[in-house]
C-alpha cells in the first residue's frame, strides 16, 4: 500500500527527489512542510544507513573474541560506511556494477541457505505454534509495525530517474519486484530460522541468530556462508541507500532547505551530500543503538509514506489511482505508526524520550532553514 503511491508519483513527477519533490509539489503553498518532509526523510535515510552498518558489523566481528565488543563494534561499522562513500564518490558506474554482483551474490546465498535449514528443519510449523501458546494479532501487528524499515529500500529506485530508461515501465516494475521477492526471501529466511534454530537461541544471539544457528545446525560452512550473505545483503543496502538519499539532499540543498554546498555536484555525483550523510549516519552509530536505530527509522518512513499516501490521494485524478487503495493504506500507515508509540511507551518510554527529542531537533532546523527560504522569496 505504501508503495502504490509512491509508484503513481514518481510516475507522475518523474522528479529525483522523489519523496520531498513529491510533497513540495503537491502541496506548494507551504516552505514549513516542504522542508520538514525534507529533513525526516533524509534523516530516516541516514538511520536506516546506521542500522545497516550496525548490522554489517555484528555480523563481520561474530566469529572473534571481541564480538560483544560494543566499541569495536562501532568501529567497524563506522569502517563500511567509509568504504562504500568513497566508492560513490569514485563512480557511479563503478557502484552500479558493484552493487549487481552484491545483489545476486546474496540473494543466491540467502535462498540457498534458507531452504538447507527448511530441509534440516527440528520440528514442524503446527507443533511449534501448539508449543509457542497464545500469541495476540496486536503483537504480530506491533512486530510488523517495528520491523517496517526492512522494506523502505522501494524508494530509492525513484532517486535514479534520471539515470533510468523508460521510468513509466521501470519504477513500477522495479518497485514491485523488489518488495515481491523481498517478501518471498524473508518468509523463506523465517521459516527456516523457527524450524531449524530453537526460540532461546534465535533471542540470545539477536541480530546474527541466523548464522549463529547455521553454525549449529549446518556447521561451520552453513554459519560462514550466512555471514556471508549478510555480509553482502547489508553491504548492498549500504550503498544504494548512499546512492540514492545522496541525490535526494542535493535536491533539498537546490531549494534552499539544507545548507547550499550539499547541492554542489562532481560529474553528476553529489560528492557533499554523500560525505554529509555518511557522517550523521556514523555520529547515530556513536550515540545510539540497533533497537533504538530501528524503531526511529521505522517511525519515519511509516510517517512519510502516510504523507505520501495523503498527497497521491489528494491528486488521485491527475495520478490515476484508485481510493479504493489509497484510503485504506492512509489508515493502515496511521494505524503502524501509533502502534510503535503505544509499544514505547508500554515498555521503554526512555527510547521514545530519545526518539522524540531527535524529531524536535529536525523539526527546528526544517522551520529554521524554511523561514530563511521564505525570506529569500520576498
Amino acid at each position: 500500500m505504501a508503495a502504490y503511491s509512491y509508484v503513481k508519483l514518481g510516475v507522475y513527477y518523474k522528479d529525483e527527489g522523489a519523496t520531498y519533490s513529491f510533497f513540495k509539489k503537491t502541496f506548494p503553498q507551504s516552505h514549513f512542510a516542504s522542508s520538514l518532509i525534507g529533513w525526516w526523510v533524509i534523516f530516516g535515510y541516514i538511520s536506516t544507513l546506521a542500522l545497516y552498518a550496525y548490522t554489517f558489523s555484528s555480523y563481520a566481528i561474530s566469529g572473534f573474541s571481541f564480538a560483544d565488543n560494543e566499541w569495536v563494534r562501532k568501529a567497524v561499522a563506522g569502517a563500511i560506511i567509509a568504504i562504500f562513500t568513497l566508492i560513490n564518490v569514485w563512480s557511479v558506474k563503478g557502484m552500479g556494477k558493484i552493487e549487481d554482483l552484491m545483489v545476486y551474490t546474496k540473494l543466491i546465498i540467502l535462498v540457498v541457505i534458507s531452504f538447507v535449514l527448511v530441509n534440516n528443519s527440528q520440528a514442524s510449523l503446527p507443533t511449534l505454534v501448539e508449543s509457542s501458546g497464545p500469541v495476540s494479532i496486536l503483537s504480530i501487528l506491533i512486530v510488523a509495525s517495528i520491523t517496517f524499515v526492512a522494506y523502505e529500500g522501494f524508494q530509492l529506485v525513484i532517486n535514479a530517474v534520471n539515470e533510468m530508461d523508460d521510468p513509466e515501465s521501470n519504477i513500477p516494475k522495479a518497485v514491485y519486484v523488489a518488495i515481491g521477492l523481498a517478501i518471498s526471501i524473508y518468509v523463506i529466511i523465517a521459516l527456516g530460522a523457527i524450524l531449524a534454530i530453537p526460540f532461546d537461541e534465535i533471542v540470545k544471539n539477536k541480530e546474527y541468530a541466523l548464522a549463529s544457528g547455521a553454525n549449529h545446525v549446518l556447521g561451520h560452512w552453513g554459519g560462514n556462508l550466512v555471514i556471508a550473505g549478510a555480509l553482502l545483503a547489508t553491504s548492498s543496502a549500504i550503498s544504494g541507500t548512499v546512492f540514492g538519499a545522496s541525490r535526494q539532499v542535493a535536491v533539498i540543498a537546490e531549494d534552499g532547505y539544507f545548507p547550499a554546498f550539499l547541492a554542489k555536484r562532481s560529474n553528476r555525483i553529489p560528492v557533499p551530500a554523500i560525505l554529509a550523510m555518511s557522517g550523521f549516519a556514523f555520529s547515530l552509530i556513536m550515540a545510539g543503538n540497533l533497537q533504538v536505530i530501528l524503531e526511529f527509522g521505522s517511525v519515519t518512513f511509516l510517517l512519510v509514506s502516510l504523507l505520501m499516501a495523503y498527497a497521491n490521494h489528494k491528486i488521485r485524478r491527475l495520478t490515476n489511482s484508485s481510493p479504493f487503495i489509497t484510503i485504506p493504506s492512509l489508515f493502515f500507515l496511521f494505524a503502524g505508526t501509533a502502534l510503535i508509540i503505544y509499544f514505547e511507551v508500554s515498555t521503554q518510554i526512555e527510547q521514545l524520550f530519545f526518539i522524540a527529542a531527535i524529531y524536535a531537533l529536525l523539526t527546528f532546523g526544517a522551520w529554521l532553514f524554511s523561514k530563511i527560504q521564505a525570506s529569500r522569496q520576498r
